[in-house]
């Protein structure tokens, strides 16, 4: 594989943290009673309500083997990747600091989906009549809806980074995209290409698809069942997949599964994950810049880019008709992968990764014109060239790109949002009312659950999903400083996907359960997050108990803290963590100096490090 001199050196550079910085700082602790602000007392109530309401959803959707009591299909629209999202975010409510309980339901969960989907088989699609998963992995599928299904398992390792079946089971995942497993040769490390968009654990598709690999056998659609696509019948589910076939080509979703050898590195599997996934990133750096710089959406299995680079499913030039209507829509996916070089950045501390996008950006937005008479710029590309104009500057993926870069020439492509705004200093107001916003819905989801009509014979994999009651974007925003990219309420330029790794600035620890997230009582508000700087409240709501939280430096470690200030007085720190004891009633607003991507990620909780 190759390894770029650059990767080396910010590798080494990261992993090198001088003695005397490693060295403990001197103990914490805040001293200063604090009344219970209401958001400290949302918060907590907020992970009280979503616990309750997900082990209530749990005994009415989920059998005693621990399956999903739906229909079992294959099929992109309501597939194995839909019931593996059942449990959503409820990996993210444990290892923020809900209860034990939701962990073992997640983990419960997933490993009784595995055996249901292994069991579960298709009569006509060829790929799945044996099972539509093996090896606990789809069988063949893309990377849209392999990414969506992953979740929750790309999660789980927040709160158990020393569980070896979790490691065993990432690293297979993982080799399945390494090119080390002889079975699923998907990946081409001479050409450092995935070879087909639809792929997994049985290998790459090396034909055209079909409608009927993408759909599934047929069934009693928009009669027995609900159909969230919009569907009416069997036959517009196959014809909405009739533009599908142009698969065997390698596509930027592809890249999700550098995921995978990021948690596998991150578990303690070996640096080889780590080079892989950055051998593969690499391969899309630079067939960006030999394409004018935008990423290209079809490459060939020799490894080079397609004559039509706007092509295949998914592409730059993807617009497909919408049997319902006969209209076209535009489905062009390219900007999801922007996840994976996130990815990049994250593994070597290296902005290349998300220099791309804004390089990509600036020549969408040179392609910009005047349109019945407003500036509007293109989201598509064709052979005609670009189209799918709309009003405005080209923002797409603006807010990650500024989150990661914290630049202040990138903060207006991020947008306005609230939350920028209590960031900012404007809305003191945010953090109440996003965690209210964040209760509503958990209500509302409990709600649906007692109205919810539908029974296991009528019910498909992908109606469940609307009704997890798991609200958790306010508790990453204000306790993390991070960015819940499942539901991105944060930015309507960013679209909602599956499988990402927790961005955030903080992360805390239980020191005396040695669990995952806040202690019991304990509530946690960043105020402002600068490039090398965060201000964090930590606030201890019993009258009784002291509790001692360790708070980290990113959700991987990633980020070293430098010093913290307490009462006025700063503490040397030079680690990617430090503890710090709140006395009954008691809490403190604290300062950070931080150097954001300074560590190799990890997993693994502080004391085990």
């Amino acid at each position: 594989m190759k390894l770029s001199r650059r990767h080396l050196l910010a590798g080494a550079a990261a992993a090198t943290i001088p003695a005397a910085a490693r060295a403990a700082p001197r103990e914490l602790v805040a001293r200063s009673p604090m009344a219970p602000p209401d958001w400290a007392l949302l918060q907590r109530r907020l992970l009280r309500a979503n616990a309750e309401a997900c082990e209530a959803f749990y005994a009415k959707y989920v059998d005693r083997r621990d399956w999903l009591r739906v229909f079992e299909r294959w099929g992109a629209n309501d597939g194995p990747d839909d019931a593996a999202e059942a449990t959503n975010d409820w990996a993210l409510l444990h290892a923020l600091g809900g209860p034990d309980r939701i962990l073992d339901l997640t983990r419960r969960f997933w490993e009784g989906h595995l055996r249901q989907y292994s069991a579960a088989r298709t009569v006509e699609v060829p790929i799945a009549r044996t099972g539509m998963y093996f090896r606990e992995f789809p069988v063949q599928m893309d990377w849209q809806h392999n990414s969506e299904g992953l979740t929750t398992f790309n999660l789980i390792g927040m709160s158990t980074p020393r569980d070896r079946k979790l490691l065993e089971r990432t690293r297979r995942y993982a080799d399945f995209y390494t090119g080390r497993d002889p079975i699923a040769k998907n990946y081409d490390p001479q050409r450092r290409v995935i070879r087909s968009m639809l792929n997994g654990s049985r290998g790459p598709m090396l034909r055209n698809a079909t409608p009927l690999d993408w759909a599934g056998d047929p069934f009693e659609a928009g009669a027995r069942f609900h159909m969230e696509h919009g569907e009416n019948t069997y036959q517009q589910t196959l014809d909405h997949y009739a533009e599908y076939g142009d698969v065997v080509c390698d596509n930027p979703l592809n890249l999700q599964a550098t995921t995978l050898g990021l948690n596998a590195y991150a578990l303690g599997g070996g640096e080889r994950y780590r080079r892989w996934a950055l051998d593969y990133l690499d391969a899309w750096v630079e067939r960006a810049k030999a394409n004018n710089d935008i990423l290209p959406s079809k490459v060939g299995l020799d490894g080079r880019i397609a004559p039509d680079w706007w092509g295949g499913v998914y592409g730059w030039g993807f617009s497909p008709v919408v049997p319902q209507t006969g209209k076209r829509e535009d489905r062009n996916r390219v900007p999801r992968s922007i996840t994976a070089f996130m990815n990049g950045t994250l593994l070597t501390g290296d902005p290349a990764y998300i220099e791309l996008w804004r390089r990509q950006t600036a020549r969408i937005n040179a392609a910009g014109k005047q349109i019945d008479g407003k500036h509007q710029t293109p989201t598509m590309y064709g052979p005609q060239g670009w189209y799918g104009w709309k009003p405005g500057a080209y923002r797409t993926n603006g807010f990650e790109i500024w989150y990661m870069t914290q630049r202040a020439d990138d903060r207006a492509a991020a947008g306005d949002h609230p939350w920028l705004d209590f960031l900012e200093g404007r809305n003191p107001d945010y953090p109440a009312k996003a965690l209210q916003a964040d209760l509503d819905r958990v209500a509302a989801r409990v709600t649906a659950r007692e109205k919810d009509p539908t029974t296991p014979e009528t019910r498909l994999a992908d109606w469940p999903i609307g009704i997890n009651p798991a609200s958790v974007t306010s508790l990453v925003q204000l306790m993390t400083g991070g960015l819940h990219i499942a539901r991105p309420s944060w930015s309507p330029t960013s679209p909602p996907q599956g499988g990402v790794p927790l961005h955030c600035r903080l992360r805390y620890f239980d020191a005396d359960r040695r669990r995952a997230g806040v202690p019991e009582e304990v509530a946690a508000l960043v105020h402002a997050m600068g490039d090398a700087s965060a201000e964090v409240t930590l606030v201890n709501l019993s009258r009784t108990q002291a509790r001692t939280v360790t708070v980290q430096g990113g959700a991987y470690a990633e980020h070293r803290i430098e010093s913290v200030v307490l009462d006025g007085r700063a503490t040397p720190v030079g680690s990617r963590d430090f503890t710090i004891r709140l006395e009954p009633g008691c809490g403190a607003r604290l300062r950070l100096a931080m150097r954001r991507y300074a560590n190799r990620p990890t997993l693994a909780f502080p004391w085990h490090r």
